[in-house]
């Protein structure tokens, strides 16, 4: 008989991060995430999810005391659905299907509790571009903040009954690869056009970009994520916390006549730095990570969002940024090869354009959905 141990006190919390790396301490393929990026998630001062949200941790153990798995399991009222949905993250567990039937029944029955008809998993209670999605094909080592798990993940949750809600694509492509002749015959077609000029972006100009960013964000995706737009200021602030790792020759933004239409912003794989690092991030850990920034060349960078403002879709302005930041990439940096962080299956323009980049998919997730009363029909993530 498995228990169900409410992750509250700092044991509880050490146990949570220390049990994924105990089980896969033989998969040379394993990044361990930073213990603080976890545990942001779950700090009531730094997730205003918490505001409106409801999230605990659990951890699972046998009869002679061992962890055998973990999750966390959450209610976000800003997750929207055709019905009430609930999710379940950080999800690890034992090659054991009864195991993982009684941590995914513990769930399901907590969120019942709480009013919920679904659950998704493996997601996260926080924004889709961390730990989100049960990785299915392309078991290398993940890019920073992208889940990694087992191959029999997968069969534990399909059994259990959870339904495929949409797939993530990760492309990859080498830098030095051809790029596409229609990107080329755009980029011919736009540098005619005296108005549009492509900038990359600078430290020195960090409130530029951000207002810059923030205009485009609101344009191109606010509306695929519920009409939730950003503020500058927000975008300020993730713009300096990564400042130390930006590399000001591979993000993009595209100007007519000085107004911001396009971005194309990649950062360097940072999990090619942490994976060092044992998931601890204190002064000694900082200090490290400076050294071997400055002394290990890091081969792969990491396209993180692309967006082009409504009126500028579909003219391939896209063509000419990426040819424009190629070229310049290809001279002033040793990157060899590019991945995009994950595309959604419900989103063919992106598709397409990975396609015309003459990228291949390199590994899939899946988020699973499961519905608690089995005669309510199954839909799956609509195109957008």
């Amino acid at each position: 008989m498995l228990k169900a141990v409410h992750v509250s006190g700092s044991l509880q919390k050490k146990e949570f991060l220390e049990f994924p790396a105990r089980l896969y301490k033989d998969d040379k393929s394993y990044i361990r995430p930073l213990n603080k990026d976890i545990e942001a998630v779950f700090d009531r001062k730094k997730n205003k999810l918490f505001e409106r949200g409801e999230c605990e941790r659990f951890l699972f153990e046998n009869n002679a005391g061992q962890t055998v798995g973990k999750v966390a399991v959450f209610v976000n009222p800003s997750y929207k659905n055709n019905q009430p949905t609930g999710g379940i993250g950080f999800f690890d567990c034992i090659n054991d299907q009864k195991t993982a039937d009684f941590i995914f029944d513990f769930c399901k029955n907590w969120l019942q509790e709480r009013g919920m008809e679904a659950m998704d998993g493996s997601i996260n209670f926080g924004e889709r571009n961390k730990f989100w999605g049960v990785l299915i094909e392309g078991f290398h080592e993940p890019l920073y903040g992208m889940n990694y798990n087992a191959p029999y993940y997968q069969q534990l949750f399909e059994n259990y009954g959870f339904k495929e809600y949409f797939q993530q694509l990760c492309y990859s492509r080498s830098i030095y690869a051809p790029v596409s002749r229609a990107f080329t015959m755009m980029h011919s077609k736009h540098s005619r056009n005296p108005a549009i000029k492509a900038r990359p972006l600078t430290k020195n100009r960090l409130e530029k970009f951000a207002k810059d960013f923030t205009e485009i964000y609101n344009k191109a995706w606010a509306s695929h994520e519920g009409g939730k737009q950003i503020s500058v200021a927000k975008t300020l602030r993730m713009f300096r916390s990564m400042k130390p790792v930006i590399n000001e020759h591979i993000a993009w933004f595209v100007y007519e006549n000085e107004k911001p239409v396009a971005m194309w912003i990649n950062i360097p794989d940072l999990n090619q730095w942490f994976k060092y690092l044992n998931g601890g991030f204190g002064l000694l850990e900082k200090l490290k990570f400076l050294w071997i920034k400055k002394f290990r060349e890091n081969s792969k960078m990491v396209g993180i969002v692309f967006g082009v403002v409504p009126e500028w879709q579909r003219t391939g302005i896209e063509g000419f940024m990426i040819w424009e930041g190629t070229q310049h990439l290809r001279e002033h940096t040793t990157f060899q090869e590019t991945e995009l962080q994950w595309i959604g299956d419900f989103n063919p323009k992106m598709m397409k354009i990975a396609k015309n980049l003459d990228a291949q998919v390199t590994r899939k997730l899946a988020t699973y959905r499961y519905l608690f009363d089995p005669n309510q029909s199954f839909e799956r993530h609509p195109d957008i």
